[in-house]
């Protein structure tokens, strides 16, 4: 390989890179070196071939897709030859056939390896007055997605038993580890809809070796259960959430801390789960020392409603009941940030074909989540705020709009203009708009089309007959 080749594919990851932030001038900026994703391609034996779709090209491509409001082919393609015009390079072609075959070569755990790279990497980066009382905390959450009803798909990710066939969608669950001070996915389950061993719970303990010790997991109350909370002890990580509705809660029992809030101990369940091997079920500890504690969500105008938190934190002067409380109410970021991939990103209706490239373009998805994350938190701590209080669906139209002034401005003029970028960034903050009620209700009647209830060469036939 020459070193006009070698320059050449430095300078498309150095190219890649400033179009997200990744200036060495700014903070964060060490979250996706080069040197990364270098060695990303080399342990996966991508090789460095510097053609019109090279790895570099195609990931940028990917990435630039999922992040577009028009997420088609056609339109990245048609996108890609413009850019290629303003940097006086040859035409290429505007079919979509290469790009597509050039996708299907990019291997999954590359797009693993950076997303799980770019999430930790800002986290360890958070500033400190971003933590909870200076503790690491991660969210869990999972939802569903939906794809190209197609017979791979199907095979892999069926639809609902709700559904006959060929009505239906193929359906996806996912699960979410989220860093709770800067927002960035950290780990991905991905898993059929239903079936044994699918549920989110069963992807939350695949996760729990990526967590370290010391830190506290915060979930929802399906997820509080006995035996993942002993394995997330053993590990050194704390648990918070919502007491499952099945376990029944008397605050006359055990050591009292407080009005509605005591630490009781939690017998280990008699019979082994199947998922656990008898040698993992012995290992476990014959009971859990848990805090339990009641709070009471005041809105004026409304019922209070009240709810038990359990957790590990046992020690009352360290965590007081107001700061766990306050802690557990901060679980809703993991539904916002699910939200914003979900309707701001379009990752709610995946375009792919095939199981393989489906999982790809999630992981697709949440790196470029992973990046735009990072330019916030970049734009936080260059302006003293918090990342939760800027939003991301303006960031990242704000980041779209500097993209192609990024892409072509003089590398003296760069570090100016990324400054210009983050203050915009940081200027879109939500509001703070308490006890806020939208119903969720749309104004504008959809079109009068009738619901499909038969597959679709069926319904071809019966509208043939009627005309």
């Amino acid at each position: 390989m020459s070193h006009s080749i070698r320059w050449s594919f430095q300078q498309q990851i150095d190219w890649f890179r400033r179009q997200f932030a990744q200036h060495a001038g700014l903070p964060f900026a060490n979250i996706l070196p080069a040197a990364v994703i270098v060695t990303a391609l080399q342990t996966l034996g991508v090789p460095f071939y510097n053609s019109l779709y090279n790895p570099v090209t195609v990931l940028w491509l990917f990435l630039s897709q999922v992040i577009h409001a028009n997420p088609t082919l056609a339109v990245t393609v048609e996108c890609f030859l413009a850019w290629r015009l303003t940097q006086g390079m040859s035409c290429c072609s505007t079919g979509t056939g290469a790009y597509a075959r050039a996708r299907q070569r990019l291997p999954e755990a590359l797009l693993a390896m950076l997303t799980r790279h770019t999430g930790r990497e800002a986290d360890r980066a958070a500033l400190s007055q971003w933590r909870w009382l200076g503790r690491v905390v991660k969210l869990f959450d999972g939802s569903t997605v939906s794809m190209p009803d197609t017979p791979e798909n199907q095979g892999a990710f069926p639809q609902s038993h709700t559904q006959a066939p060929g009505v239906g969608f193929p359906l996806a669950r996912i699960g979410v580890l989220f860093s709770l001070a800067v927002g960035t996915v950290l780990e991905l389950g991905i898993r059929r809809w239903a079936g044994k061993h699918q549920s989110e719970l069963a992807m939350l303990r695949d996760m729990i070796p990526s967590l370290e010790a010391g830190e506290v997991l915060l979930t929802d109350r399906y997820l509080c259960s006995y035996m993942e909370i002993a394995l997330l002890q053993r590990r050194g990580v704390d648990f918070v959430g919502q007491m499952h509705a099945r376990r029944k809660v008397d605050f006359r029992r055990g050591r009292r801390l407080g009005p509605c809030d005591h630490v009781v101990e939690w017998n280990k369940p008699q019979r082994q789960p199947d998922w656990m091997s008898a040698e993992d079920y012995a290992a476990l500890p014959e009971t859990l020392t848990i805090r339990e504690f009641r709070c009471r969500i005041i809105r004026k105008g409304y019922q209070t409603r009240t709810l038990v938190v359990a957790t590990t934190l046992l020690d009352a002067q360290q965590y007081p009941l107001d700061e766990i409380a306050r802690l557990y109410r901060l679980r809703w970021d993991a539904e916002i940030n699910l939200r914003s991939l979900k309707t701001m990103m379009h990752m709610d209706v995946l375009r792919c074909q095939t199981p393989d490239m489906v999982r790809k373009e999630i992981w697709a998805h949440l790196l470029a989540y992973n990046l735009i994350r990072t330019v916030i938190a970049q734009a936080a701590a260059r302006h003293e705020k918090d990342p939760r209080q800027i939003s991301f669906t303006r960031a990242m139209r704000t980041l779209e709009a500097f993209r192609p002034a990024i892409a072509h401005v003089p590398r003296g003029q760069l570090a100016e203009l990324y400054e210009h970028m983050l203050t915009a960034i940081a200027s879109h903050e939500i509001g703070n708009r308490p006890d806020r009620l939208e119903p969720r209700q749309r104004k504008r009647r959809p079109k009068p089309y009738k619901l499909m209830t038969t597959p679709r060469n069926q319904a071809r036939k019966q509208e043939a007959k009627k005309r």
